[in-house]
């Protein structure tokens, strides 16, 4: 039963919390300061690196559980990875492993029996294996090919049994081995995008102009002779709040908007005759379909507009594109 939470227990509480980051900072300190004393981790990175299959990450209760975020941030960066539980593997997933793939073997004291029984298998195959162990003269740290050691002095936990310091420690150094990995294979921005197409940054890096502009007949244009009021009609019915004026050749030398229509009513009483060349703002800003629509944000910020003209590379009339449009395309 919970004791009744009073200051003394609210002040423990707190002190538990404090020393349990201070304990888990200590040995992610400490792993700092042990990864360069021999070759293991640059073994390792070698390793996945002239792999020609994937990283099969294993690993029993919460070591799984580490293993299964390990394998989804080597899959995000770069390395194809995918997390095999050993029990699993033992009743038909090994199939899943090749003698082209990596096995990064996870246990803190390096005697899981799920992870031992599936080694002899895995190395028959010919697979590599890389071995996560905080007993370096463990049977598993002595079969791998690689061993990275993740020793700790004591777990967080009051007790010294849950798995605490001993899990953050092994996720830091999946988080280490991924990074190095991520830089040694030159992966940028953009291949970040495309394992993230639905997140703000694959949006950002993977929408073209060309997949939000308008086109076709839904893009507002007249010719510099036509009048005012037949442009504003062309404005009306297209619902962009503009229209392109084009030349003969369907290059664009003019763009019309609402906030020109208000200037134009400032200073003209009658505007019946009044042709859209006399009153059509010139050079127009523009962009083109092969853009990213990011770029297309950049303008319309800097020049504070909200409409733009997509054009092809010989400057002809392609498209329209509205900050809406970026807006409901999740660009901005």
């Amino acid at each position: 039963m919970l004791k009744s939470f009073d200051e003394t227990l609210a002040r423990r509480v707190l002190a538990l919390g404090r020393e349990t980051l201070s304990i888990e900072a200590d040995a992610i300190r400490a792993l700092h300061a042990r990864l360069g004393d021999d070759d293991s981790f640059i073994n390792a990175a070698r390793l996945i690196l002239g792999c020609d299959g994937r990283v099969v990450v294993s690993g029993m209760g919460k070591s799984g559980h580490i293993g299964r975020k390990i394998a989804a941030t080597l899959a995000s960066t770069g390395t194809p990875a995918f997390f095999m539980h050993p029990g699993e593997a033992a009743h038909g997933d090994l199939g899943m492993v090749t003698k082209s793939d990596v096995v990064i073997a996870i246990s803190n004291s390096g005697e899981s029996s799920e992870i031992l029984d599936i080694l002899p298998a895995v190395k028959r195959l010919g697979a590599r294996v890389i071995a996560m162990t905080g007993k370096p003269a463990s049977r598993l740290a002595k079969l791998a090919d690689v061993h990275l050691n993740i020793a700790v002095d004591k777990e967080a936990c009051p007790l010294n049994l849950a798995p605490t310091t001993s899990t953050t420690v092994t996720l830091a150094m999946g988080d280490a081995l991924a990074v190095a990995l991520l830089d040694a294979r030159g992966f940028r921005e953009q291949d970040f995008a495309l394992s993230h197409p639905g997140g703000a940054l694959g949006r950002r890096l993977l929408t073209h102009v060309r997949d939000v502009m308008r086109s076709g007949d839904a893009v507002p244009s007249v010719a510099p002779e036509t009048s005012l009021v037949e442009a504003l009609l062309e404005v009306t019915r297209k619902g962009l709040g503009m229209t392109a004026i084009v030349d003969g050749e369907g290059r664009p030398v003019g763009v019309f908007t609402d906030g020109d229509l208000r200037r134009v009513i400032e200073r003209m009483h009658d505007f019946s005759n009044v042709q859209i060349r006399d009153v059509m703002h010139p050079m127009p800003r523009r962009v083109r379909p092969d853009q990213l629509a990011v770029d297309a944000v950049a303008v319309m910020e800097e020049f504070r507009i909200n409409q733009m003209l997509v054009v092809d590379d010989d400057d002809r009339l392609v498209g329209a594109l509205h900050i809406h449009d970026l807006t409901r395309a999740k660009v901005i």
